[in-house]
């Protein structure tokens, strides 16, 4: 007998997906290679600190609102399934977040076969077979991958070989003491490592190409954070440590340590042979196709590092084989939280509503509206107000606003909006003659401009009366007949409360009053 469902990885997004699956009673299974869910967790970060914040104390007694603040927790109507209640710091302890994990399973009873390793899956005009490490066989009808990114990605450098990695290195910074370290890799991992090293190394080079990008600036979580940039001023405040913006082009092992020639992009590529005491590897990580048989081998996107997949989390050349969590950011690699359990919540979620429209004909949630715009505007304000999901998945999920062909109104939460043409005129979501697409955003150019500038800030209110629009906002686009037709920005607030009837209410029911009127079916773009 085949499961409906087979999930592989016992990580955060296969146990979210999980838990939704057993409150319905749903056909499935989780195979887990661990002893335990969570297990990436008891590795890393290698020293030991998370940086998905844990705010405890944010003045709202919603518990949605406090999601917005919360990057640990899963989704769960238990009370006690709150990441907040394992840890009172705002960078907690990994070790907390394996608790934390172990409990949510229990609590949520996800049925997680532990200590069973996949390593096959294969598939035919059935399904799937799937084939544990003993031999042992599963029959699914849809397999959901979120095994996360376990191996290390390595660039192709001569030698790289020699260096040691972010995954396997003593973290211990006694064993550095007096040396010169050079760490390859410009993400978190490398300045995590940097800043550990500090007190005792002798000399620091964090290399690597391009720009330094900076989250703060670019609004992406997984570009350098604050908490790991003590580095930074290491550097500029001449202590011996350096960020080098250039190519490493081969490292070496000599008899006074490793000689690594740098191509330095500020000067036109010129070569320097620098030589260290240590070399680590911190390039980030990567997808393990291994375990697929030549009948279902995903393809692949970002150098390799991601499953190819459809904006439902399908992958594109293979009917039937999902993907969850961080192995479904590659389609806005470096612009979402999807590689974050902050984001890929909210994902595996649409993803389970998903599943469960295509395959089990559970039809996805749509609250009626009437035909009046002011209940429109309401349901608009109150989402954009409270949503955790629109504030987390910034720009990747999408509420809808459905207008009927009898002119009366409904409203879809949680779309991911690649998905929307498809599933619009899929019916998905009954008769439907426009829509309207709502996300909250940050403007275009937004990480161009350097939010503690004022001067920066005085060139916008010459340009649009004080308001540029590139901090997170609402966004309103409305299609019909699936044409794009005029779309619609609720004003920037420094609180994040859109709801004034001046600058809010007001515009926006003028704007669907006019995109419902017959002669809505052609406009411009609109914004304020």
């Amino acid at each position: 007998m085949a499961h409906d469902y087979l999930i592989i990885g016992a990580g955060p997004a296969g146990l979210q997906l999980a838990a939704l699956l057993e409150r319905d009673g749903a056909d499935y299974v989780v195979l887990e290679r661990g002893s335990g869910p969570g297990a990436f967790f008891t590795r890393f970060p290698r020293h030991r600190q998370l940086i998905s914040t844990n705010k405890v104390h944010t003045g709202y007694e919603d518990p949605e609102l406090r999601l917005r603040m919360d990057w640990n927790s899963l989704l769960s109507d238990d009370p006690e399934l709150l990441f907040t209640r394992y840890s009172r710091r705002y960078f907690p302890p990994a070790d907390d977040m394996v608790r934390y994990l172990a409990d949510f399973a229990a609590r949520t009873g996800a049925r997680v076969r532990y200590d069973t390793a996949v390593e096959k899956v294969s598939r035919d005009a059935g399904g799937f077979t799937v084939t544990g490490r003993g031999g042992q066989e599963w029959r699914a009808r849809r397999v959901i991958v979120a095994t996360g990114v376990p191996l290390p990605h390595l660039p192709s450098v001569p030698g790289i070989e020699l260096a040691e990695r972010y995954d396997t290195f003593d973290p211990a910074p006694e064993s550095f003491t007096g040396q010169r370290v050079l760490i390859i890799g410009r993400g978190n991992s490398a300045f995590e490592t940097a800043d550990s090293l500090m007190e005792t190394a002798a000399v620091i080079h964090v290399v690597g190409s391009g720009s330094l990008r900076l989250a703060w600036q670019s609004h992406y979580v997984g570009h350098l954070r604050a908490v790991n940039n003590n580095f930074l001023d290491s550097y500029q405040l001449k202590s011996q440590n350096a960020l080098l913006d250039g190519r490493v082009l081969a490292v070496r092992r000599e008899p006074d340590g490793y000689h690594v020639p740098v191509a330095f992009e500020r000067v036109d590529e010129v070569v320097k042979d620098l030589r260290y005491d240590r070399v680590i590897v911190a390039t980030g990580f990567r997808f393990d196709p291994s375990i697929f048989d030549g009948t279902c081998v995903p393809d692949r996107i970002v150098d390799g590092r991601f499953p190819a997949v459809t904006a439902a989390d399908e992958s594109v050349n293979v009917p039937g084989l999902y993907f969850a969590g961080t192995l479904t950011q590659g389609r806005d690699f470096r612009k979402a939280t999807t590689g974050f359990i902050h984001g890929f919540r909210y994902s595996v979620r649409a993803l389970y509503r998903v599943l469960r429209q295509r395959h089990d004909g559970v039809p996805w949630p749509v609250t009626e509206l009437g035909d009046a715009t002011e209940r429109a505007v309401d349901a608009v304000i109150t989402r954009v107000n409270r949503s955790s999901a629109l504030w987390q998945q910034f720009g990747v999920l999408g509420d809808l606003l459905l207008l009927a062909p009898d002119g009366s109104m409904a409203y879809a939460e949680e779309v991911p909006v690649g998905h929307v043409p498809e599933a619009v005129d899929a019916g998905d979501f009954g008769p439907v003659d426009a829509h309207a697409v709502i996300t909250l955003e940050y403007g275009a150019d937004h990480d161009r401009v350097d939010p503690f500038d004022v001067s920066a800030g005085r060139k916008s209110q010459q340009d649009v009366a004080g308001l540029d629009g590139r901090y997170l906002h609402p966004v309103v686009r409305w299609y019909r007949h699936g044409a794009f037709t005029a779309e619609h920005h609720l004003t920037e607030n420094l609180e994040n409360e859109w709801d004034s009837e001046e600058f809010h209410r007001a515009p926006l029911a003028a704007f669907l009053d006019a995109q419902r009127s017959p002669a809505g079916d052609v406009g411009a773009p609109v914004a304020p």
